[in-house]
């Protein structure tokens, strides 16, 4: 196998606006997916993923290494398996995040809640502070275990909230009986989209914390 920097150089890619195309990858590769900072890919015959970051964040990757490695032990992050100027290496996670979760109809039941909350204290006790908890970076893996990628804002100093307001979201409306456990993407898009202009303060008695 080729190594982590060449496996990372491998990958070209254009910007045109906001949207990043790609244009060429290593064989070896298989695309994962793409957020707002980086790509994804799945390292064939692995279990590992290889996360390439775009020239403009490149700093983050510095920084996601370095709490990764803070939570080095903690069964409910992935490990590190190396890093480079734009690029971390770290755990293949199989299973579902929160959000597809939701577009699928697979439920989320308190003890997935409540192994989360497990999840930030430990990070919290590390001296972190857990932040950008969102439906698309908590997996529930085949197993039934919870993980937590994208922890690049660990280490931010103002308080997050969305951890909260999703909690508050699913005590006060999912947990009910009768209310759908199946809601499509375009939905919960949308609803996202409200929830970063405010849109949803009179619900969760604060703003957003992006």
């Amino acid at each position: 196998m080729k190594s982590y920097e060449q496996l990372a150089a491998s990958v070209v890619f254009s910007r045109k606006g906001d949207t990043m195309t790609l244009l060429n990858i290593d064989p070896s590769l298989q695309y994962v997916g793409e957020g707002r900072s980086a790509f994804v890919f799945r390292i064939k015959h692995t279990k590992k993923v290889i996360k390439i970051f775009f020239p403009e964040f490149v700093v983050i990757a510095k920084e996601e290494a370095e709490i990764y490695r803070q939570l080095e032990g903690i069964a409910y992050f992935p490990s590190l398996y190396a890093e480079g100027n734009n690029y971390i290496v770290i755990d293949y996670i199989e299973g579902m995040t929160l959000f597809t979760c939701l577009t699928k109809g697979k439920k989320i039941t308190s003890w997935h809640i409540n192994e989360i909350d497990r999840a930030l204290k430990l990070a919290s006790d590390r001296g972190l502070n857990p932040s950008d908890i969102h439906l698309r970076n908590i997996f529930i893996t085949k197993d039934e275990k919870i993980i937590l990628i994208d922890v690049a804002r660990f280490r931010q100093r103002k308080q997050c909230s969305q951890w909260g307001d999703l909690k508050l979201a699913y005590t006060k409306y999912y947990s009910l009986p009768l209310f759908p456990k199946r809601i499509p993407a375009f939905l919960l898009n949308k609803i996202a989209t409200l929830y970063k202009k405010n849109y949803f303060s009179f619900l969760t008695g604060r703003s957003a914390s992006i």
